[in-house]
């Protein structure tokens, strides 16, 4: 556009200049020897060549204007002088002046140009009437021609300025259609959304890639639309963003879900989804502020970053893993700690007294007793290694599954049997619900005797003296289900979630009144996925625990059951829990 501006500077005053110059021969020829006004017009034609020569060098558009505009006006003001003053046939060249200015498309040089070409006629005026004026020694009959030459010379002059007002105007739409295209290209090229805003949040304008983001056309998503996806708890961020970017002039960041639609807008009920959008926003020109107060649009750039949000849950969840994992192996050291600590000083002093039974002086009575408790924390410790064994294999997947068709009735009686005198010495009422016509079942009877060993354990464990536990078992359409209910001190609700974790116990005491790993419940929940069944747990603190394993009447090995049916849990289960949340014996 520079360029279009010098050149309609420069073309009219040289074509102007050597048609001036060309018809110098035949006006001396008409004319004969000039006078010496005559002289310096013709001089005076050398006025245009050097402004557009200034221009060319320099490139300083206003001021060669200005130079250009004194020179016509000063050319003007001594014609008219020497013709007649006011009334001269070139004083219409004074209306030229702000006409040629105003292709400098500058207010200060079109400004000047009037003042000065007013300024011209005022001069004029005052001489006039001053009475200073030179006689005129243009003949009359020549003066007709002289007023019509002037006349048809600013005419033609005044033309040529108007095409090339003309032309720069074709030449700056030109130049606009270009640069919109130019920026609409690049606003559909990117996969960034390009929005401008109201200061209320209303889109005047948004890209076309805003369609492949969202879902929707973008037509649907000026004014408002965009906003009525916004997630309702994000709005407010939303809104205050754009006002903050406006009424303070700097880049805002912000950071929202916005509803897209999965199926496309031309179906009749689409599945819709919400992604996290990045805006980041500023007002279009800041120093128009002050003036425009509340009506400062604002242009925002949108991108997706779900993928970068999910990311980061994903840390953070992985952190809160990493950091539960580290609570749990601390708890697993302390508590083994106990756990190893109270049998081998149990082995190791009682066996130190055998061995010094001459100077202990031991009956056989007393030593019999001390092989008693020995051989009991021995069985204590082989025990605890044999649940951290069995853990271990179900973890790394090592645990095989023996399936064989047996009786669960007498599966289940037989463990009652062998946990009836730990639940006499605990004052607990041990009782069985079996029907008599229940069938045989398919499935690990050893892992199946160990899951109601646990259950029972766990649950006379827990249960205070005078309490009941009942080992109940039936069949629920093609399922066992076994139920294992205490009334014991039940189980906190924010530790239910967590029941069933390798070395978990509920609370976070290592002083525990019950010995224990926290491996029972864990081991049963690994049992019960292995052989594709279910465990849910049901607790009321100060009322009991009620946990129900439901198992398949007839157990396929991994190879002939689909991989997604091989473990399915519902609830986590409960573990062994600390002292802290036994409720104390009376």
């Amino acid at each position: 556009m520079t360029s279009a501006r010098h050149r309609a500077f420069i073309a009219p005053r040289l074509l102007g200049s050597l048609v001036a110059f060309a018809a110098l021969p035949v006006y001396l020829a008409v004319r004969g020897a000039p006078k010496e006004i005559e002289v310096l017009f013709f001089a005076w034609l050398i006025t245009p060549i050097l402004t557009s020569y200034y221009l060319s060098r320099t490139g300083r558009l206003e001021v060669a204007h200005v130079l250009s505009a004194l020179a016509l006006a000063v050319a003007v003001l001594a014609v008219c002088f020497n013709t007649g003053g006011i009334a001269s046939f070139a004083v219409i060249w004074l209306i030229v002046v702000p006409l040629e200015a105003a292709l400098s498309a500058s207010r200060r040089v079109v400004g000047f140009a009037v003042a000065l070409a007013l300024g011209c006629a005022l001069t004029l005026v005052a001489i006039d009437m001053a009475g200073a004026l030179p006689v005129s020694k243009v003949p009359d009959d020549l003066k007709l021609a002289f007023d019509a030459l002037g006349i048809a010379g600013a005419t033609l002059y005044a033309s040529a300025l108007a095409f090339g007002a003309e032309s720069l105007a074709g030449m700056s739409k030109k130049l606009l259609v270009v640069e919109e295209e130019r920026y609409r290209l690049l606003a559909r090229s990117i996969s960034d959304v390009i929005s401008r805003h109201s200061r209320n949040g209303a889109i005047q304008f948004i890209s076309p890639a805003a369609e492949s983001l969202i879902g929707v056309p973008a037509a649907l998503l000026l004014e408002h639309g965009l906003f009525d996806r916004v997630h309702v708890a994000d709005r407010p961020a939303y809104l205050t963003a754009l006002s903050e970017a406006a009424r303070s002039g700097e880049e805002r960041s912000v950071e929202f879900r916005l509803r897209r639609d999965i199926g496309g807008h031309h179906e009749r009920a689409p599945a819709a989804d919400f992604i996290w959008i990045e805006m980041r926003c500023r007002p279009i020109d800041i120093a128009s502020r002050s003036v425009a107060g509340d009506n400062v649009e604002v242009v925002a750039v949108m991108r997706d970053v779900t993928e970068r949000k999910a990311q980061e849950q994903a840390i953070e969840a992985a952190r809160m893993e990493a950091e539960r994992a580290g609570a749990s192996k601390s708890r697993f050291l302390a508590t083994m700690s106990h756990e190893l600590r109270t049998p081998l000083n149990a082995i190791i002093g009682f066996s130190e007294m055998i061995v010094r039974e001459d100077d202990m002086m031991l009956d056989a009575a007393r030593r019999k007793e001390y092989a008693q408790l020995i051989n009991e924390s021995g069985l204590h410790l082989l025990s605890v290694v044999n649940g951290i064994l069995d853990m271990s294999k179900m973890e790394s997947g090592n645990f095989e599954i023996q399936p064989e068709p047996f009786a669960p009735r007498e599966a289940l009686a037989g463990c009652c049997n062998l946990m009836v005198l730990k639940a006499r010495e605990n004052g607990i009422d041990l009782v069985t619900r079996v029907p008599h016509d229940l069938p045989q079942i398919t499935g690990d009877p050893r892992a199946f005797k160990q899951i109601v060993l646990n259950l029972l354990s766990n649950a006379i464990k827990f249960s205070e003296r005078g309490g009941t536990v009942t080992a109940a078992i039936g069949i629920e359409g093609a399922r066992l289900a076994l139920r294992v209910t205490d009334t014991g001190v039940g189980i906190a609700p924010d530790d239910l979630r967590r029941i069933g974790d390798p070395f978990f116990q509920a609370g976070n005491t290592y002083q525990r009144r019950h010995e224990g790993t926290g491996l029972g419940l864990s081991i049963v929940k690994s049992l019960v996925g292995l052989h594709g069944g279910d465990m849910t747990v049901d607790s009321v603190i100060d009322q009991g625990t009620t946990v129900t394993v439901l198992l398949p009447l007839s157990y396929a090995p991994p190879a002939m059951t689909p991989p997604s049916n091989i473990t399915r849990l519902t609830l986590p289960p409960r573990a062994d829990i600390s002292e802290h949340q036994v409720k104390k014996r009376a």
